[in-house]
C-alpha cells in the first residue's frame, strides 16, 4: 500500500470512527434532567442552586460534548415518590432525558430508580442519604454520589461515644433515609459498647418539634440523636435550645448537617455540634476557588451537595465524550472504570453496586470568637478514608455483588 492509500484509508476509518461516535449520541443531544426540592425541607441543601451547580459544570464543559448539544430540563419533585415517578416516567419515556441528576429525598430517590432501571437510563443521586440505596436497593442504573448513611453513623457516632455518650435516644425521620440513619447509628453506637435506649420517629416534615423534645429529654439518655435532615434538623436543634436540653447536660448529636443548616443556625446556636460531612468549601485553594465562583453566582457558599452535583456532572460528561455514547450501561462503565480527581474528592472511585467512595470528615462547628465570617463555619478535626467510610462490598445485600 502506498503512503498515500495509507494516508486515505487512515482519514476514512478516522471519519467512520468520528460519525459512528456521534451517532452514538441519541438525538444527537445529551439530555439531563434535575429533580431536587426546589421548595421545602430540602431546598437549601440542593434546590435551585444544585441546578445551579449543575448549569457552571455544563458551561465549564463548553456546552456540548462531541459536537451533541447538551440540554437540561428541572422538575420541583415536592418530597413525593408519586409525583418525582410521574415526573421521572414522562422524562425517559416522552421526552428522551439519558441522565436525571439531584435527588435529595431518599425515598423518591429508590422510586426513581426503579424507573431508571425499567427504561435503562442513568441516575446520579446526590442529595439522597439512604444507605439502602446501593445497598438493598441498588440497581445498574444509578450511582450514589456524595455521602450515605454508613459514614454518617461511622464518623459523628462513633466520636460522640467515644467522648462518653453511651445512651442514646433517637429522633428519626419516620421515612427511607430516616430509618436507615437510625439503623446504621445503632450499629455504630452498639459496637462501641453504647445503647439505644428509645426512639420516636415525627412526620416528614414536621414544624413543631415540642412533644418529640420532650419525650428525648425525659429519657435521660446521655445523646439525643437526630436522624433527619434540613428544615427539621434545625428546628429539632432550635427548640432543644429553648427547652434546655444541652444545659441540663444532654448532648444533641445532629447526624446530618449541611453547611446552609448550620449558617441558618449560626454560630452563637451550633457551636461545639460535630458532624460528619463529604466536603467543605474552605479545605483548600481548589476547593475555595470553585467555591468563589459558586458564590459569585449565588450569593451563597456551596454544600457538599452542590459541590457533588457539579463534580458528578462532569464526571458524566466526561464519560460520554470519552465513549461517544449516551447509552447508560457504556457510560456507567466508563464513570465506573475512571478514577475520580477533582475538586471533590482525590482518588474517588464508583463500585460495582453503584456506591461512589471517598475521604469523608468529622468536622465541629467553630465558636463566634474563631469564626472569621458568616461562612467560617467549620474546623475539621480529622479525615476518615475511604476504606473506612462506607459499608464493605463483603457486608453488601446488592444484587451486582458477588459475595
Amino acid at each position: 500500500m502506498t503512503m498515500m492509500k495509507k494516508l486515505l484509508t487512515s482519514a476514512v476509518a478516522s471519519a467512520m470512527m468520528a460519525s459512528g461516535a456521534q451517532a452514538a449520541i441519541s438525538n444527537d443531544t445529551v439530555k439531563i434532567g434535575y429533580l431536587a426540592d426546589m421548595s421545602g425541607t430540602y431546598r437549601d441543601l440542593a434546590g435551585p442552586n444544585g441546578l445551579k451547580a449543575l448549569e457552571m459544570a455544563i458551561a465549564d464543559f463548553g456546552g456540548q460534548v462531541n459536537g451533541a448539544k447538551i440540554e437540561v430540563v428541572s422538575a420541583d419533585d415536592r418530597n413525593s415518590p408519586d409525583t418525582s415517578s410521574s415526573t421521572v416516567r414522562r422524562w425517559v419515556e416522552n421526552e428522551d432525558v439519558d441522565l436525571v441528576a439531584g435527588m435529595v429525598a431518599s425515598s423518591v430517590s429508590i422510586a426513581v430508580s426503579k424507573i431508571l432501571e425499567e427504561n435503562d437510563r442513568l441516575g446520579i443521586i446526590s442529595g439522597s442519604a439512604a444507605s439502602s440505596i446501593t445497598n438493598e436497593h441498588c440497581t445498574p442504573n444509578h450511582i450514589h454520589y456524595v455521602y450515605d448513611t454508613y459514614p454518617l453513623a461511622n464518623g459523628t457516632a462513633s466520636a460522640v461515644v467515644k467522648e462518653g455518650g453511651k445512651t442514646w435516644y433517637m429522633l428519626t425521620a419516620d421515612y427511607a433515609f430516616g430509618h436507615a440513619l437510625e439503623g446504621d447509628v445503632t450499629r455504630v453506637v452498639e459496637a462501641n459498647g453504647g445503647e439505644v435506649i428509645g426512639t420516636v420517629r415525627h412526620p416528614f416534615p414536621t414544624q413543631d418539634f415540642s412533644s418529640f423534645i420532650l419525650q428525648a429529654q425525659a429519657s435521660g439518655a446521655d445523646v439525643i440523636g437526630l436522624a433527619n435532615a434540613g428544615a427539621d434538623t434545625t428546628n429539632a436543634i432550635t427548640t432543644a435550645s429553648e427547652f434546655g436540653v444541652t444545659q441540663s447536660g444532654q448532648t444533641l448529636a445532629a447526624l446530618l448537617l449541611f453547611l446552609t443548616d448550620v449558617h441558618a443556625l449560626g454560630a452563637e446556636t451550633a457551636q461545639g455540634i460535630q458532624l460528619t460531612t463529604g466536603w467543605y468549601w474552605d479545605m483548600n485553594d481548589e476547593t475555595r476557588e470553585w467555591s468563589d465562583r459558586f458564590m459569585e453566582e449565588t450569593g451563597v457558599r456551596p454544600t457538599m451537595v452542590h459541590a457533588g452535583i457539579y463534580s458528578s456532572t462532569m464526571q458524566y460528561l466526561n464519560a460520554v465524550k470519552a465513549t461517544g455514547s449516551d447509552d447508560a450501561q457504556t457510560v456507567r462503565k466508563q464513570m465506573m472504570d475512571t478514577p475520580i480527581n477533582d475538586m471533590f474528592a482525590k482518588n474517588g472511585k464508583i463500585r460495582v453496586d453503584g456506591r461512589m467512595v471517598h475521604d469523608m470528615y468529622l468536622a465541629e462547628v467553630k465558636t463566634p470568637a474563631e469564626s472569621t465570617n458568616e461562612w467560617d463555619l467549620y474546623k475539621i478535626l480529622r479525615t476518615i478514608p475511604a476504606e473506612e467510610s462506607y459499608r464493605p462490598l463483603s457486608e453488601s445485600k446488592c444484587k451486582l455483588v458477588n459475595n
